[in-house]
């Protein structure tokens, strides 16, 4: 190692990560990302103040872009003239940006790819717009910082009134990140402003109802609204970007397919040549010629379709080929306070707001300074003007100016400058129309200071001069969207995908669960054997059977009380044999937990339903279906259940049925729901029915008191009856009930008691997984106290598990099949 003193030993690896972060940094904060404030990259900022100080304002003179591109390089941007001038010419570019801020004048280039004129050729000034980004920059609203050489100040921001950042967007790739912003409307985006200034509380999404989404200059269509809500969010997302493209069919039967908008940042030559080079190898067919007919009056690029092809089919093609149909992928990366992020829609316009109330505060209290000095000065004419003999005689009893300042001063108790400005008064100001003005002016300039106090005292008046500001800006250039958002399939949610179709869900005692279509199963006569409904692992069986919409909600009510949502086209679509899917890959689930009950429901906010929910110790509880409408991934508690007791039913009622619990020795209790009041999800319930020694319930039935059905009740043995309803005579809840149906060794217990009618048809599953269905009007109506009739012949030992009632479908095939097992033919 050297003893030189200036030799410094350094780790090689350090210095490359220093010398890397350093040079990343410039690259990111000094070139390559707009600022959040006013939209702008340092050089966009430094050429637009170069032509401020050129006075090259709207409606003025129009300056070599030579003379620009050269003050620019040379008093702020010291990168060359060769790199300044395409940034000037992109800024002046209709079809890059959607609200330009340069007026060019000569060849600047054209949306076929075409470049633009020389710097020498080419003349410029800045457009009305920009204005509106330098406004009150001389009222030490920005700081200014040195440039390059410390010759020059320069800004270091613009104090613009346009939400430059969302309107005309940015395109940026900096060392390890790159920024792609969409444009957006300008009234759209002022709407917004005042929107979040008048509710903080809204929500990235909710900026939707005043932003529809990007609206990029060359006009087109965004396909698709889910990966704006993307980016409304997340500050990224991927946008589906088309053409505007439509058939024309002349007279003689030709068909035309006319592109007049192109996609953003697509370049219709390129578009062109790579249209004719896949007709070239045929992977777009039907096109026998393509003519470009842009010109003043807009783009028009006519693709005229051959006689035998289908015109929607070729477009078709040009939107899945080429860039006809693009995407544009926004990342909203900008700086920050000097440091690189990716904000959402509503931290973009708060960053916005927030500069322009640092910027109205910087104003007010810079035009208070001047008020109040002006105030001052014309606080020493009123003195002078009252006493003006005096003055006049002690200013020509001075020998020198200096002396008569402080004569003055001395005299009248003048400060420097009042007695400086009274010296350079002139004599007309003493006539009485000057002594007039001077008095108004003194009280205008009271009024200004107490209202910029005022201003500055209060955080509400700041806001609303940001909304007035910004809505004079929304007038002020107010235009109509010029890129049209439309729906695309892929942008419907599965449940639009998916028809609305009556299905049966099947549960097995493993815990498998599945839904398929009621036509899968065929109406059989009384006593028939039934088909094979699924094909289950050993020791599993059928626990549940029920039917569903589709579109339906499902609420599964555990044993721990715990309750789960799904969509029913959530569960796999299975054939009648397969085994279904396990309901732990579906729903959350803890270890021993195990779904009791079940409820379908096409909207849980109806706040004049509610869930009945039984117990096997014959307890019953009421929640409002409303408590169940908001769902988590989690679960939530639904009962409170004590140790021993189970649940075993949820139902949904109208607040005014009547409940009927069945018990597995063959009784059942009606009563008015209305005894039973409604209480919160972390509830035990109430009494339903009093049970004898070893009976337990295993059904529940809601029912409106007036109906005229009839109750389906069967045993484990397969034997069934129906009863009418008016046979069970309502009375108190917590009573011991009546009989149903007799159970014996014959019967069995009763496994399930249900509603149905006439119209109805009768699903019913055994242990075994053998599935019957049959029409209910081909069971008797019998008393109560009886045993009933053979509903499904069971062998092997198996035993009735549950039943659910189908809605009879007139167009389904019916397979008789007699109770002696002689099969008749299919018929309609």
């Amino acid at each position: 190692m050297s003893d030189n003193p200036r030799i410094v030993p350094i780790q090689i690896e350090e210095q490359l990560k220093k010398a890397y972060m350093e040079y990343s940094m410039s690259v990111i904060v000094s070139r390559a990302l707009p600022d959040v404030r006013d939209g702008l990259k340092p050089s966009q900022r430094r050429i637009i103040y170069a032509m401020h100080e050129l006075n090259l304002k709207p409606g003025g003179h129009y300056r070599k872009c030579a003379k620009i591109a050269g003050d620019t390089s040379g008093n702020y941007h010291p990168h060359g003239e060769q790199v300044v001038y395409p940034t000037l010419v992109r800024l002046a570019q209709p079809w890059n940006m959607r609200y330009p801020l340069i007026n060019g004048q000569g060849n600047f280039g054209s949306i076929d790819g075409d470049p633009p004129a020389a710097m020498r050729y080419t003349e410029a000034r800045l457009q009305k717009i920009t204005m509106d980004l330098l406004q009150d920059l001389e009222k030490d609203t920005v700081d200014f910082r040195s440039n390059y050489d410390e010759t020059r100040k320069e800004p270091e921001i613009f104090p613009t009134r346009i939400p430059n950042l969302l309107v005309n967007g940015s395109t940026g790739i900096a060392v390890g990140m790159a920024t792609n912003m969409a444009p957006h409307n300008i009234s759209e985006i002022c709407d917004a402003v005042v929107a979040l200034i008048d509710n903080p509380e809204l929500q990235p999404l909710d900026l939707l109802e005043y932003v529809q989404g990007p609206d990029f200059p060359t006009g087109g269509y965004i396909v698709g609204k889910t990966p704006i809500h993307e980016y409304f969010e997340t500050g990224r997302g991927k946008l589906k970007v088309r053409g505007k493209a439509d058939i024309e069919e002349k007279k003689n039967g030709d068909e035309f397919i006319v592109i007049s908008e192109i996609p953003y940042m697509v370049n219709k030559t390129n578009l062109i040549e790579k249209i004719a080079e896949l007709v070239k190898i045929k992977k777009i067919e039907g096109i026998s010629d393509i003519r470009d007919e842009s010109g003043r009056q807009g783009m028009r690029l006519v693709i005229k379709v051959k006689r035998n092809a289908d015109a929607s089919i070729v477009l078709n093609k040009l939107y899945k080929y080429t860039q006809l149909q693009n995407t544009f992928s926004v990342i909203n990366l900008c700086l920050v306070d000097g440091v690189p992020q990716i904000l959402d829609m509503k931290s973009m316009i708060n960053e916005f707001i927030r500069f322009r109330h640092g910027v109205i505060i910087r104003r007010a209290q810079y035009e208070l300074r001047n008020a109040e000095d002006r105030l001052h000065l014309l606080e020493g004419f009123r003195i002078a003007l009252d006493n003006i003999d005096e003055v006049i005689a002690t200013i020509r009893a001075s020998k020198t100016t200096p002396e008569a300042n402080e004569n003055l001063r001395a005299k009248f108790g003048f400060s420097e400058r009042q007695a400086k400005a009274i010296l350079e008064m002139r004599l007309q100001r003493l006539t009485g129309m000057e002594r007039d003005k001077i008095e108004a002016e003194y009280n205008e300039i009271l009024e200004k200071i107490a209202g910029l106090k005022e201003l500055l005292a209060s955080r509400e008046l700041q806001m609303n001069l940001i909304k007035e500001e910004t809505m004079q800006v929304k007038e002020k250039y107010n235009d109509q969207r010029v890129t049209q958002i439309v729906v695309d399939t892929g942008d419907l949610s599965i449940e639009d995908l998916i028809p609305e179709e009556d299905v049966v869900v099947t549960i097995s005692h493993k815990g498998y669960i599945k839904r398929q279509s009621v036509d899968s199963y065929r109406s059989q006569g009384r006593g028939g054997r039934g088909l094979k409904g699924s094909k289950l692992k050993d020791e599993d069986f059928i626990v549940s059977i029920f039917m569903a919409s589709t579109h339906d909600y499902i609420l599964f009510f555990t044993n721990f009380g715990q309750c789960y949502w799904l969509k029913v086209y959530e569960i796999p679509d299975g054939s009648r044999q397969s085994r279904g899917k396990a309901i732990i890959n579906l729903l959350p689930l803890r270890e021993g937990e195990k779904i009791e009950a079940f409820v379908s429901a096409k909207n849980l906010n109806q706040e004049d339903k509610y869930i009945i929910m039984s117990t096997k110790n014959g307890l019953v509880k009421k929640t409002a279906l409303n408590k169940f409408s908001n769902p988590r991934s989690t679960g939530i508690i639904a009962i409170k259940l004590i140790e021993g007791d189970e649940l075993i039913e949820a139902l949904i009622t109208n607040g005014n049925d009547d409940i009927i619990l069945a018990t597995s020795h063959g009784y059942c209790n009606r009563f008015n729901e209305e005894q039973v009041r409604a209480v919160g999800r972390n509830s035990q319930g109430v009494k339903g029915i009093s049970l004898r020694n070893d009976d337990e319930v295993v059904s529940m039935v809601v029912t409106d008191p007036e109906t005229t059905d009839s109750l389906l009740s069967i045993s484990e043995n397969g034997f069934g009856k129906r009863t009418d309803l008016s046979s069970y005579i309502t009375k108190n809840r917590g009573t011991k009930g009546v009989i149903t149906l007799k159970t014996s060794t014959r019967n069995g217990k009763l496994v399930s008691l249900m509603k149905v009618n006439d119209d109805d048809d009768l699903m019913i599953v055994t242990k075994n997984g053998m599935i019957i269905r049959q029409h209910v009007c081909e069971i008797n109506t019998i008393g109560r106290n009886t045993q009933g009739v053979t509903l499904i012949n069971l062998k092997n030992k198996d035993k009735v598990f549950d039943i659910t009632v189908i809605p009879t479908n007139n167009n389904e095939v019916d397979v008789i099949e007699t109770k002696d097992g002689d099969s008749g033919k299919e018929k309609e």
